[in-house]
């Protein structure tokens, strides 16, 4: 079952299958939002997911970074990523034309922030997340 149905720039259609949102910030006690952060923040959103989906491609969507007009601090300027992380598995037809299109599917595992916890749908999902090149980035699997 998917949870929702998007269709890429390329004109192939895609599955979510699996979806894990998280805050951003969550837990972050003190300091604030800088590049240092926010780097840290992001590798550790996406060996987050390649450990938990070892046997599939992981494709880092970078996130837009907003620089609000605030003071900058010890750790320099304010940086603010979207308020919601997210790691998507994705599903779609075989990749390689040669292989049964009953047998074969593709997968990508995808890291990308959004401002809000909604689930990406269709023309309404980012079109940074609607730009993956699918046949570059996903992994042909039997079922």
């Amino acid at each position: 079952m998917s949870l929702s149905h998007t269709v890429l720039s390329s004109g192939r259609s895609i599955e979510l299958t699996e979806l894990r949102m998280s805050s951003t910030y969550e837990g972050m006690l003190e300091g604030y939002p800088c590049k240092r952060i926010n780097d840290l923040k992001v590798n550790g959103l996406q060996r987050q997911a390649e450990r938990a989906f070892p046997s599939t491609p992981v494709h880092l969507v970078p996130p837009f970074r907003e620089y609000p007009d605030q003071t900058a601090g010890a750790f320099g300027p304010v940086e603010v990523l979207p308020s919601v992380a997210c790691v998507g598995v994705f599903r779609s037809t075989a990749v390689a034309a040669e292989l049964d299109p009953v047998l074969h599917r593709s997968t990508l595992t995808v890291v990308w922030f959004q401002p809000v916890p909604d689930i990406p749908l269709g023309e309404d999902a980012d079109f940074a997340l609607r730009s993956i090149p699918w046949e570059e980035l996903a992994q042909d699997y039997e079922l």
